[in-house]
């Protein structure tokens, strides 16, 4: 696809211009006024009041130093970050990323994506994202720690429960976000849903390890239910990626009757025909942290192939990409629609390049962009947040059910929008429609100077 009309042209020149050396977030900026085209032009008083110029500028952008000591006593020195990107319908909410490759584009472009993932949730929450450049793999729980607590120290100036309500991403799990809310906790005096992804003990929900995972999948299977009137039961199922998305995406396939035959880490793929164990994969992740590899040593039958991209050669029915972005590229694409594949649904953020989507929609294999199949986790967020704010907790059951009742109000809000700008089907143009929109309309009742 590419641009047509000259007025979304002008925009993304701008954008180019003022963020330059950003690919990560220009990427997402470009394929999202793609699809905001056939809006603009039915909405001339959006344009009038130049809502996507400002959708495409961040309210703030936050970067500082991160100073901490070694177990060798030495000082280290890394970048915090964080982008609160646009709140007109909520707080800023967004995952703290920890790893070598974050930087401000990678920054930008998730929280850019948050805006419309959050948006479409039906959820008051605005969007936003942060990280280090700290590499949390190698370093002692004394190390993360005084990390943890020098980056909360900066950051804990710029949020709050009614302003901006970070959570988890890459390298922040449950240990990273207890030594963060511990040291918020400690400087501001006060006991607030700052925070999601919190321990039970201290104001988490249930049921939010598991939500980006099985979301996607009642998000796939609502798509599937819709527009192939068919069903994950019976599926095999490729999904990319061995942490917490990856594993409770396979947890839930499985409970619904598919069968996953492959996951995968950095290093290279499992392939396992007769269906994934997963006790075996939580046994090594979770508990041990060791490599995707050593599956293929513990499970007979099973094989291990050095380098993750060979995973999409895998003949398949259902494809979930749930590792890193542009994991999954035109080659991979044309390999899974030569293998058949009917839906392709989206874990990881921006998991597949411009190329691979194209693939996909043009050779009409069902689509779940990023943004509303992998909300899951927000939305449980958002849950937590919740019940923060009545200072309560809801069992398993209650939260998987709203999760389930949100993921499916997701599909229908984007395939809705996709027959209202006459691309019935498109999910990435009717996800990015129906999240814009409700942004839009809210920026508009604002008036010029929000």
């Amino acid at each position: 696809m590419a641009l047509k009309s000259s007025y979304m042209k002008e925009i993304y020149e701008t954008v180019c211009r003022r963020n330059q050396g950003e690919p990560e977030f220009l990427q997402a900026v470009r394929e999202v006024l793609e699809s905001l085209e056939p809006v603009v032009e039915k909405r001339p008083d959006i344009q009038k009041a130049g809502i996507v110029e400002r959708m495409v500028e961040p309210e703030r952008f936050l970067q500082f130093r991160v100073a901490w000591v070694d177990d060798n006593g030495s000082v280290q020195v890394n970048r915090g970050f964080r982008v609160q990107f646009n709140s007109a319908i909520g707080p800023y909410k967004g995952g703290l990323r920890l790893h070598p490759s974050v930087n401000a584009s990678i920054i930008k472009f998730l929280g850019f994506e948050q805006c419309f993932k959050n948006s479409l949730t039906g959820l008051p929450m605005g969007g936003g994202k942060g990280g280090s450049d700290f590499d949390p793999k190698g370093k002692s729980d004394g190390e993360i720690m005084r990390f943890c607590q020098s980056f909360m120290t900066e950051l804990c100036r710029h949020i709050g429960p009614d302003t901006d309500v970070p959570a988890g991403d890459i390298g922040v799990g449950a240990r990273e976000i207890g030594y963060l809310y511990g040291q918020y906790k400690k400087i501001r005096n006060e006991h607030t849903g700052v925070l999601t992804g919190k321990g039970l003990t201290y104001g988490g929900s249930l049921v939010r390890k598991e939500a980006t995972g099985y979301g996607l999948l009642y998000f796939t299977q609502e798509m599937l239910q819709k527009m192939k009137q068919d069903s994950v039961k019976g599926k095999k199922i490729v999904i990319s990626g061995s942490g917490n998305v990856a594993i409770y995406a396979a947890e839930k396939a499985q409970q619904l009757g598919g069968i996953v035959i492959a996951m995968s880490d950095s290093s290279g793929y499992v392939h396992d025909e007769a269906g994934i164990r997963l006790d075996v994969v939580k046994q090594i992740k979770e508990v041990r942290r060791g490599r995707i590899s050593e599956y293929a040593k513990e499970v007979a039958g099973a094989t291990y192939t050095e380098g993750c991209k060979g995973i999409w050669s895998l003949k398949c029915d259902i494809a979930l990409p749930c590792a890193t972005q542009n994991e999954l590229d035109g080659e991979a694409a044309k390999q899974l629609v030569a293998n058949r594949v009917i839906a392709v649904a989206e874990g990881a953020n921006m998991p597949s390049t411009p190329e691979a989507v194209e693939c996909f929609l043009q050779e009409g294999v069902l689509f779940g962009p990023a943004k509303a199949a992998n909300a899951g986790g927000v939305a449980t967020s958002g849950l937590e947040m919740s019940q923060n704010s009545m200072r309560y907790s809801w069992s398993f059951e209650e939260v998987d059910q709203k999760l389930q009742q949100i993921m499916a109000g997701i599909f229908h809000s984007a395939y809705d929008a996709s027959a209202e700008f006459g691309a019935e089907g498109n999910l990435v143009l009717g996800a990015n429609a129906a999240g814009f929109l409700k942004i839009a309309e809210t920026m508009l009742a604002y008036g010029l100077t929000f």
